[in-house]
């Protein structure tokens, strides 16, 4: 064996997946050769890492200049195996961070829950030698409309630093129509900045100034009131820095969604409070949602899975936690609190309170199940669409309207509870019945729990993005309301990730 091939084999050996692609080839080099496909392998490995930054990725760790000192320095065969072996190390961790993000979801927050669809390491470096290079680091990213539209929108902010960013902030608590003054002006200006509304001079809170802070309440997830109140004001005097990072993780969230999503699929984002079915990249459906709310054991966990069939009247069958939690010391102060539930044994028998001596039990030693039977009063409502998982979460209706007029939706227990159900369940049932109403409501009316399976089963994806765009290339924002957003930022700019403003 050669000094090269030594070296190759000696320095992979810390990297099983580098270990095994250079003994499958025999040693011979893919980067080091200073003439043909190497150099041209070479060449597109520096300009991706030099364009990394351009996807909110962290530049500096892939250590481009480091390895440039190393090539020039390998002035002999063991040194040139020796870069070899770096170069391909830092192939491996571009290619994945490009592909499927620079960061492990799960070490962020332990409500990111979601399994990233990582490649075999080893078929990076065998299919890059099989492609032509520049087209390999081209297809990496995800290829979806919305990450592209995420890049753009990333150099849009980046520009805006650029000139200045939104401008002064408004110093005000709340505004409304009809008053005038310094604040006014400060508003209009801000929006002004924004391009939300055309340059005026006019100090006073008219009709314009009105409809532009309603437009700016929609695409932030705001009551369209036209009235900057407090929690409007808090969204305009957001900085321009704040949306840049959050479009930055948006991207990263992207990266770690990476695969076929289906050709139909029902995309549930947390921080938007809204559940959508997608048909062919268009949304064909789109109802409100309530979350769960943010305590510790309560928030909706972020996910993928498949919605196989809807229960109509369902059972709702207690999670242990509510139960030992919130009722048992409820029917220990009151043996008949919460009366529209039932109580059954290991056995599946019903047991009738009075023979149930409540005190006697802590939440660890409570041996009974607690279910409410199907009825319009029932904590599921009338319908729940079922996506087996293990941290029991599926989509439901409630009876708890009135959460849905809400501006923040984050109540549940972490399920997702739909403000249209029914017409959610029409538009399941529509692929399989000629008449989707019709039958959801001959089951309904007969008051007993009916599982209906979906012929086609159909992916759910629960995310939570606080930056996302629309068909047109708008972005919209939505307040970070676990803080998720947050610990990702701080991850990535420990990775390196720096804010980049632009000229011109």
């Amino acid at each position: 064996m050669t000094a090269f091939k030594q070296a190759v084999a000696e320095a992979a050996a810390r990297d099983k997946d580098i270990a095994a692609f250079y003994k499958a080839t025999g040693y011979e080099p893919i980067w080091t050769q200073t003439f043909g496909k190497d150099a041209q392998r070479r060449r597109a490995l520096f300009r991706a890492m030099d364009e990394a930054q351009l996807h909110g990725l962290p530049a500096e760790r892939f250590g481009a200049k480091a390895l440039m000192a190393q090539l020039r320095a390998a002035n002999s065969p063991r040194a040139r195996g020796l870069a070899e072996v770096a170069l391909s190390r830092a192939f491996l961790d571009l290619a994945q961070a490009m592909q499927t993000g620079a960061l492990v979801p799960k070490r962020i927050d332990e409500g990111i829950v979601r399994k990233v669809p990582y490649r075999d390491r080893g078929s990076y470096l065998s299919t890059l030698v099989q492609s032509n290079p520049n087209g390999f680091f081209r297809a990496l990213p995800p290829r979806t409309p919305e990450y592209a539209r995420l890049l753009k929108a990333k150099l849009a902010y980046e520009k805006r630093l650029g000139a200045g960013g939104f401008g002064a902030t408004v110093p005000s608590k709340s505004l409304k129509p009809g008053q005038s003054g310094a604040a006014v002006v400060a508003l209009r200006d801000r929006l002004v900045r924004m391009g939300y509304l055309r340059r005026s001079a006019s100090p006073s809170y008219d009709g314009a100034l009105q409809e532009a802070v309603q437009r700016f309440q929609a695409d932030h997830g705001l009551t369209t009131d036209g009235i900057a109140g407090a929690g409007t004001l808090a969204e305009i005097n957001t900085s321009a820095e704040e949306r840049l990072k959050a479009i930055i993780v948006a991207l990263e969230r992207e990266r770690w969604v990476n695969s076929d999503r289906g050709k139909r699929h029902v995309l549930v984002n947390i921080t938007d409070f809204s559940a959508r079915i997608v048909d062919d990249g268009k949304v064909t459906f789109q109802t409100r949602s309530v979350v769960g709310a943010n305590d510790s054991d309560r928030r909706t966990p972020e996910f993928s899975d498949v919605m196989e069939f809807m229960v109509i009247n369902p059972t709702w069958n207690v999670p242990r936690s509510i139960a030992t939690k919130e009722y048992l010391p409820m029917m220990q102060n009151n043996a008949n609190a919460a009366s529209h539930l039932e109580l059954y044994d290991s056995r599946g028998r019903k047991v009738a309170r009075s023979n149930i001596n409540f005190a006697n039990y802590t939440a660890r030693s409570f041996p009974y199940a607690i279910k409410q039977p199907p009825s319009r009063r029932n904590a599921l409502g009338l319908v729940k669409f079922m996506f087996p998982n293990k941290y029991n979460i599926y989509l439901h209706d409630t009876p708890a309207k009135n959460l849905f007029s809400r501006e923040t939706r984050a109540y549940s227990h972490g399920c997702v509870r739909l403000n249209d159900p029914f017409d959610f369940a029409y538009a399941l049932l529509a692929k399989q019945s000629r008449d989707p109403k019709g039958q959801f409501h001959r089951i309904l009316d007969t008051g007993k729990e009916t599982v209906v399976t979906l012929e086609k089963e159909v992916p759910v994806h629960i995310i939570y993005r606080t930056a996302f765009t629309d068909a047109k290339g708008k972005v919209h924002f939505r307040r970070d309301i676990y803080g998720r957003d947050a610990k990702i930022w701080r991850a990535l700019a420990k990775e390196g990730v720096v804010l980049r403003a632009s000229r011109g």
